[in-house]
């Protein structure tokens, strides 16, 4: 809720000097859109949402606004109905209706983002502050009303669409079998020892994938400690002594910019607190945000950079976890511990699922060749989005140059062994290339 009110602040700060006839100032200017998205950003990550539920949040909302200004712009942007799968046709405006698909768009975002994972409401008092702003600055009634009416339209069918994506079936799907007699296969992680998160999520709905395994990456290593002339032996090695054992300062801050850890378990003595942080994909779309502002995106650019990093995001979740939960590798902490040095630490905390492939690597890689596609391969950029976090800044010369240092962000974090990395950005950069070569957006 705090969050929630410092971005009504806000908000109200930027415009309180605007000229209070013209609300089209107001409803029309991305940096609303942007600030919105962060607010659906910070209500997921008080709801401590791991990140493929948070993606899922954000892609369907960002659908729905979409789709309004697909609508609004018929020339300028193709709607995605028959592109994703199991959407067909949405409604279309009735003419003569006084829409502003600006800010239709902004309600059915609000409306769609609260209402897919949890209840409606979580975003009320933002909504209700933006809207009596809008009044002031003369919304007309008929406007809101009509405005507001096809939102609901648009939001209804997204919302339809998205209960049948199997998320609500794999609530009560069989939990993960942890066998412990198996050393090569995933087990719960201190200091939380936290079940596995999502193990079903492979049989989510893709969006624009033809299947979960579409792209696969390769048998992982064998898992050998003993033979220290193995690949496995060998990687293990390299995470211990190169990772975690000899970190630079400018290592640490890659690894902790890259953390994206949306809930970490901290431990001290019989003391035990939680701290959040936005997720990786939560990270992305703060790096949305960014990429608009910096190239002056107008409204609708802003609204279709943030849709296509979202499905991106979306379906190389599913791929990842298609991967994870195929081969079911166990941490490279665990190993350690067992085999190695019984006191050894990561310097991240190790996330609650398996090791093969890196989830972080995949989507981000993903979202890379989404947002090149949108502005290009030379878009420098700061990403301050870990500042609220306490982690001071990190500059890129483009997205995938970000993406990459993420590669080392994992392996310097010693959750992950550099070759995962390395194949999932691999994978992550064909899916995103496939969502932006299948996906006609903007006309």
């Amino acid at each position: 809720m705090k969050k929630i009110i410092l971005g009504l602040l806000v908000v109200a700060s930027l415009y309180a000097c605007k000229n209070k006839s013209d609300y089209k100032t107001f409803v029309h200017d991305p940096i609303l859109f942007t600030n919105t998205v962060h607010e659906l950003n910070s209500v997921v990550m008080g709801n401590n949402f791991p990140p493929m539920i948070a993606a899922r949040n954000y892609a369907y909302a960002a659908i729905a606004a979409y789709e309004v200004i697909a609508a609004g712009y018929p020339n300028q942007y193709q709607s995605l109905a028959g592109q994703l799968h199991g959407l067909t046709e949405l409604p279309k405006p009735q003419a003569g209706q006084p829409i502003d698909f600006e800010f239709a768009a902004l309600l059915s975002y609000i409306k769609v983002g609260e209402s897919v994972t949890f209840p409606e409401g979580s975003l009320k008092q933002y909504k209700d502050s933006i809207v009596n702003l809008a009044k002031d600055k003369g919304l007309p009634s008929d406007v809101e009303n009509a405005s507001q009416l096809f939102a609901d339209t648009i939001s209804a069918v997204i919302i339809n669409w998205s209960k049948n994506d199997n998320y609500a079936k794999t609530r009560g799907a069989e939990k993960y079998n942890v066998i412990e007699s198996d050393p090569s296969r995933w087990v719960p992680t201190p200091p939380g020892y936290f079940p596995a998160t999502e193990p079903h999520w492979k049989e989510i709905r893709t969006m624009v994938l033809d299947s979960a395994n579409l792209y696969t990456p390769p048998v992982p290593f064998k898992f050998n400690v003993t033979d220290k002339n193995s690949d496995y032996y060998k990687q293990v090695m390299q995470i211990k002594k190169n990772a975690i054992d000899s970190l630079t300062d400018e290592q640490k801050h890659i690894a902790d910019f890259w953390d994206d850890n949306a809930f970490k378990l901290n431990v001290t003595g019989h003391a035990m607190f939680g701290s959040k942080k936005f997720s990786p994909s939560g990270h992305w779309m703060s790096v949305v945000g960014i990429a608009c502002k910096n190239s002056k995106a107008d409204y609708p650019t802003t609204v279709y950079a943030f849709a296509k990093t979202s499905i991106a995001l979306f379906d190389a979740f599913i791929s990842c976890w298609w991967a994870k939960y195929t081969y079911n590798t166990v941490r490279p902490e665990t190993v350690i511990n067992r085999y190695f040095d019984a006191n050894w630490r990561p310097y991240l905390q190790t996330p609650s699922f398996p090791e093969y492939t890196c989830g972080h690597c995949t989507i981000s890689a993903s979202a890379a060749e989404s947002l090149t596609s949108v502005f290009g391969d030379n878009l420098p950029y700061t990403d301050s989005t870990e500042l609220e976090f306490g982690i001071k800044n990190r500059s890129y010369k483009s997205f995938r140059d970000a993406a990459n240092e993420n590669i080392f962000g994992r392996f310097y974090g010693g959750i992950h062994y550099y070759p995962s990395n390395v194949i999932a950005h691999g994978l992550g950069t064909k899916i995103g290339d496939y969502v932006v070569q299948k996906l006609k957006m903007k006309k």
